[in-house]
């Protein structure tokens, strides 16, 4: 157990996803789901209440990459101890002239999931999932479920494992 939290399948608790992470559940093997007070979805808040340490829980930023008029939209998934080297690893990565965080209302509208509880499970087709080689190599982690009323806990290897995921040194 992780946490004070009731962790269950959550292939079987599709009622805690979001609806697109909800249909790209089934491919995530070992995946649980736990409802949360959407008040604390917030990391450094839900840690503290769920006594959840912050090296198990890994956080989602989506980042837009400019190169030559063009937009392309990636997830970076790092432990919640560490940044994402947005300038750095991950605009090379991406062979961005440059990378910024989107924009709160367009990261919602194109992922279908609520601020606060984006999550690489379930993002469009086509998006590249950064994937820091700690949270690849983690034996659990905890991730956001595209909704602020819940979390997924699941094996860092699975992160791995989603579509257009790719394992790199990612955190400063």
């Amino acid at each position: 157990m992780v946490g004070k939290l009731d962790w269950e399948p959550a292939a079987g608790r599709t009622d805690l996803l979001a609806d697109p992470v909800a249909a790209a559940i089934g491919g995530v093997p070992d995946a649980e789901a736990a409802a949360i007070d959407p008040d604390l979805a917030d990391t450094a808040a839900f840690c503290e209440r769920y006594d959840v340490p912050l090296e198990v829980s890994a956080n989602c930023v989506v980042v837009a990459a400019k190169r030559g008029g063009e937009v392309t939209y990636a997830a970076c998934m790092v432990l919640a101890t560490d940044r994402a080297d947005v300038n750095g690893a991950v605009r090379k990565h991406l062979g961005a002239r440059k990378v910024s965080f989107a924009p709160m209302d367009q990261a919602t509208s194109l992922t279908g999931m609520e601020y606060g509880g984006i999550t690489p499970v379930g993002l469009p087709a086509g998006w590249p999932v950064l994937v820091d080689e700690a949270v690849a190599a983690a034996p659990r982690v905890v991730i956001g479920s595209g909704l602020r009323k819940s979390k997924i806990l699941l094996p860092g290897k699975a992160l791995a494992g989603l579509p257009g995921a790719e394992v790199i040194a990612l955190a400063q």
